[in-house]
């Protein structure tokens, strides 16, 4: 689908003992901690030993199994969900479980030969880095959303104190032994940093299920049977493009065909602003909660096509994961974002169907659904 990547930088014959952590384990619902506990059994089938710390909004546990070559331990914290209404106790939340993780795994974080943390929850640089000294393993950064960048962008006007968070970030991310990017475009912005490229190593995601010829799929809701289903699954929050899409859909439905439906398997800030400008507009659509991910490759196969949106001012800060399994599934992809996002690179490489509209060019989005509409058969919604 696109160019050879590099590989991640651990070795079992001179790491044995990985520590990772991530947020939110499966069954929470969380893309991070899913791909994380993935490449947690795949490193302890490797051969490594690994710990994989994170947080679970059931009780506390820690279980053990020798997998492969290797062994895992899931360590899980008890946590509350994070207060999204307010920047200040979503800032104490995310300080207060930074340290209950870190405290946590403090045991096995001392004995590590290797260090892998994410960028979810946020800000585990400010403690681990400084810190350094008492980890003997290199610590690895999969930066796999940029903080506080995310912030600034989604601020409407600039903030001194998330300026001066940002350089002391950087300050840290100089002294890190090592990096993994989901993305070009997060290497660029990585590189900018400081940060020298040797470092600096791209290890994708992929898609965290498997599409089997002739397996079970999904079936469309009731409201949305015989009609060419544009399907948005997941996380819809602050970083991904709504303007765009309410008011392309509203031309579609109110100037053009009205052919094509939208189904929102979201949760997130954008999933409720999108869902309530379009049920104020009188506008049809469907709302349903994501799926499990036992369920999601039989999800995923069910609609005509998927969408994928990101605001300009993120791009090389977040990377929609969900673009791999949408490609992996065979049905076209319609991107709302920029030509410079690696969703664009990898969507463009990838065979089938793909249509980019920019963010702000209603229009465009407008054409592009009568373009799937084209596409669309009665059986849209049986395997392609």
């Amino acid at each position: 689908m696109t160019e050879v990547f590099e590989q991640s930088p651990f070795d079992p014959a001179r790491e044995r003992r990985i520590v990772i952590i991530a947020d939110w384990l499966p069954p929470d619902f969380g893309a991070v901690g899913q791909y994380m506990q993935m490449r947690a059994r795949g490193l302890a089938e490797q051969g490594h030993d690994v710990t994989l710390v994170g947080l679970s909004t059931e009780a506390g546990s820690k279980m053990h199994q020798e997998r492969g070559k290797g062994s895992l331990t899931e360590i899980r914290l008890s946590a509350r969900p994070v207060p999204r209404g307010s920047l200040l106790r979503r800032m104490l939340w995310t300080i207060a479980t930074n340290l209950r993780l870190i405290l946590a795994a403090l045991g096995p974080l001392r004995a590590a030969d290797g260090i892998l943390f994410t960028g979810s929850p946020p800000f585990l640089i400010h403690l681990l880095v400084p810190l350094k000294l008492l980890w003997r393993g290199r610590l690895i950064y999969r930066i796999t959303d940029f903080h506080p960048e995310c912030l600034i962008a989604a601020q409407e006007r600039p903030s001194r104190a998330l300026s001066l968070l940002l350089g002391l970030t950087n300050f840290w991310r100089r002294r890190v032994d090592g990096f993994e990017v989901l993305g070009e475009d997060q290497r660029r912005r990585l590189a900018v940093t400081g940060v020298p490229a040797g470092r600096i190593a791209l290890v994708r995601d992929g898609s965290p299920v498997t599409f089997v010829p002739g397996a079970l799929v999904e079936p469309l809701p009731a409201d949305l049977a015989g009609k060419c289903v544009l399907l948005y699954s997941g996380n819809y929050g602050v970083a991904h493009e709504v303007e765009t899409v309410v008011r392309g859909y509203e031309l579609h439905h109110k100037r053009g065909s009205g052919r094509v439906y939208l189904w929102l398997s979201a949760t997130g800030a954008g999933a409720e602003e999108v869902a309530g400008r379009l049920g104020t507009a009188g506008l049809p659509f469907h709302r349903s909660s994501p799926v499990a991910l036992e369920k999601l490759a039989g999800l995923l196969r069910a609609p005509a096509a998927h969408l994928v949106t990101l605001r300009d001012s993120f791009v090389g800060y977040v990377m929609p994961s969900k673009i791999y399994a949408c490609l992996e599934s065979g049905r076209p992809v319609l991107f709302v974002g920029s030509a410079d996002s690696d969703v664009d690179l990898l969507a463009r490489s990838a065979p089938g169907a793909y249509w980019r509209v920019s963010c702000g060019d209603f229009e465009g989005f407008a054409t592009a659904l009568e373009l799937l509409a084209d596409q669309c058969t009665p059986a849209c919604s049986e395997p392609m």
